[in-house]
């Protein structure tokens, strides 16, 4: 948690892993996102972020989350700074809390998209900046959060519902745990073996679930995790920056899809998700993306508003918790 240089009274808070929102505070994220894309699909003019500038350093390709967070701070009245990795001295072996150093003299808070987890926790510890995890290998936070508002929007509940991750236990599957756990959900991961979520992960998200009601288990096998299904979910077989594993998971993940048979063991009103981009014919098939239940293009479109909140929430900490 970082104070504020300008007035050291608001609080501004890093989202490093979903895991650092509380759940009052993302029942009250998850309102702001609500009001946030009202406003800008309205069209007003918001000051939200006015005078605030806000760096954007992105190691891996992104389309979604960078066209995002920098729509999202521009709609706020805010000034986004998109840095590449190419275009940093980082690539010439310059420290990553050199680097955090220094940005946090120009910047009022980093977006970062990185390799390893390690170097969003650097950032946020040497920039005395609040830091926002775009995604690293162990999560994907912001993803979570405008799932959660699509997921709502959808099905005007979160609590309760049956929500069945298929695939890899990768970084998406992670901040899906605790975020599920976060508002009571039940979440189960189905994935081959040897390609769970991360095991501390999961044993922090069991325990949120003890206090939140939610049940929280991993599988082999998606046709039974798939049975009662509110929502099922899907992410890429092979991430970036694991190009070298291809066949091995290939044929690791055959069985592993969503497609219309997967999809018709899952309740009638099941809506399909995938976070995107989609490799069709491995994880998802064209059918069902394209069906009357996905709704993969209403979550895309908000990431925006995922963005615009959590900005909200890190830089200015000035939401109505819920109790």
């Amino acid at each position: 948690m970082h104070r504020c240089d300008a007035c050291g009274a608001c609080l501004m808070r890093s989202i490093l892993s979903f895991g650092d929102i509380k759940r009052g505070e993302f029942h009250a994220m998850l309102d702001n996102a609500k009001q946030l894309k009202s406003a800008i699909k309205s069209g007003r003019h918001l000051r939200i972020l006015e005078g605030r500038v806000v760096g954007l350093l992105f190691e891996k390709p992104s389309t979604r989350t960078r066209t995002s967070f920098e729509t999202a701070v521009i709609r706020l009245g805010g000034s986004p700074i998109y840095m590449a990795e190419s275009e940093l001295q980082l690539t010439r072996g310059e420290l990553v809390k050199d680097t955090a150093r220094v940005l946090g003299g120009y910047l009022d808070a980093i977006v970062a998209r990185v390799h390893t987890h390690d170097t969003v926790v650097q950032l946020a510890e040497w920039s005395g900046k609040p830091v926002i995890n775009g995604l690293s290998d162990l999560e994907h936070p912001t993803q979570l959060v405008s799932d959660m508002l699509t997921i709502y929007e959808i099905k005007k509940r979160i609590k309760g519902l049956n929500i069945v991750y298929v695939g890899d236990g990768d970084n998406v599957a992670n901040s899906l745990l605790l975020a599920a756990a976060t508002v009571g959900a039940n979440a189960t991961i189905a994935c081959p073996r040897g390609y769970e979520p991360n095991a501390d992960i999961m044993l922090k998200a069991m325990k949120i679930a003890d206090k939140t009601g939610s049940v929280i288990s991993v599988i082999n096998n998606p046709e039974k995790a798939a049975v009662d299904a509110d929502v099922l979910y899907t992410d890429v077989w092979v991430s970036m920056g694991e190009e070298s594993e291809r066949k091995k998971r290939m044929n690791a993940f055959k069985g592993f899809q969503i497609n219309s048979k997967l999809l018709s063991l899952a309740k009638k009103d099941a809506v399909v998700m995938h976070c995107l981009p989609a490799h069709r014919g491995l994880e998802i098939t064209d059918e069902v993306i394209e069906s009357k239940q996905s709704i993969v293009w209403q979550q895309a479109e908000n990431k925006l508003y995922g963005a615009a909140a959590v900005l909200d929430f890190a830089i200015n900490g000035k939401l109505k918790v819920r109790q």
